[in-house]
């Protein structure tokens, strides 16, 4: 590439996810910040753009995934972009995959020795015993599809005759659905960003606002709903702690680029991780992006290093 020339970046929008509204307000802000001298961004949106990507991979330089859930965040597109030769920012096909099924991701995270909350797997149409569920986790639980990502169909039970309903609808998103037992105390997140050198970023504490049960989609998006603390206010040893916990969870996962991974700080302060995200939210202030301008990387040149990052990966698939 000579010099002067700009980079043709591949911005991956939209898609067929629940989170498709998320990821195409996010995606304008990614547009908005990219630095127009450095950059020639072209939109492709998965659900309808597939065939016009693939014809005009040779003549693009990197893609962007800012796609959610399904079929951009469980390592599908990442597996076309690798047909197509075409360097992404963060985790392959199989890291994609692995921390999009919530199920998995635990499993993994028992092998790594990383503290997670208990868990049961339950699928649809399968007997299941809720009276077993509820002596083996207790109560309050949570109810969450094993691979959506925003909490999409997730719902707090707090009595028993909640779990059955909180099933039921959990399944209208996903044949696979766990139910795992709630850790009260505080939400936290830890960003870790790079290749073969790790950083981890300064912790976001997430404080939802009076009315939400826990940190839901409507939490999540509304403006104001939620509190949100970067650097979180916790003693440096817990922090310290904290960040090694996303660190070993990214590697667990056979992540690469970054990651973020959301944690529960007990109350009697043990740390807990419950998921990992390979795409986190990425308008200027999600959490990812909060957690990488606290460590001195503004929004424009967290994306410039996003976008380094993947030029540097191609090839390690």
């Amino acid at each position: 590439m000579g010099e002067g020339k700009r980079l043709r970046v591949a911005l991956l929008c939209g898609g067929r996810s629940a989170e498709r509204e998320v990821s195409l307000a996010g995606a304008a802000g990614v547009e908005a910040a990219l630095d127009p001298a450095r950059y020639e961004v072209r939109r492709y949106d998965p659900a309808t753009d597939l065939a016009r990507l693939v014809a005009e991979a040779p003549d693009l330089d990197v893609a962007f995934i800012l796609l959610h859930g399904r079929y951009g965040e469980d390592g599908t597109i990442q597996g076309l972009l690798d047909l197509l030769d075409l360097p992404y920012q963060g985790a392959g096909v199989l890291g994609s995959a692995l921390a999009m099924d919530k199920h998995v991701t635990k499993l993994l995270y028992e092998q790594a020795g990383i503290p997670t909350p208990r868990w049961v797997l339950l699928r649809r149409g399968r007997p299941c015993d809720l009276a077993a569920v509820l002596e083996g986790l207790g109560l309050p639980l949570m109810v969450k599809p094993a691979t959506q990502g925003s909490s999409v169909g997730m719902a707090k039970v707090t009595e028993p005759e909640g779990l059955g309903p909180a099933l039921e609808a959990a399944w209208e998103w996903d044949e696979k659905v766990i139910a795992e037992a709630f850790v009260p105390g505080r939400e936290i997140t830890g960003g870790v960003l790079g290749l073969d050198e790790l950083e981890a970023l300064p912790l976001v504490e997430i404080v939802p606002g009076e009315g939400y049960a826990f940190f839901d989609y409507e939490a999540k998006y509304r403006p104001g709903a939620t509190r949100e603390t970067c650097p979180a206010d916790l003693p440096e040893e817990t922090a310290e702690h904290a960040r090694a916990v996303a660190l070993a969870a990214h590697r667990a996962l056979q992540l690469r680029g970054y990651s973020r991974t959301d944690m529960m700080l007990s109350e009697r302060g043990e740390i807990f991780a419950i998921e990992t995200n390979t795409i986190p939210g990425m308008t200027p202030t999600s959490l990812f992006p909060q957690a990488a301008a606290a460590a001195g990387l503004p929004f424009p040149r967290l994306l410039d290093r996003l976008i380094e990052l993947a030029l540097e990966a191609r090839g390690r698939t």
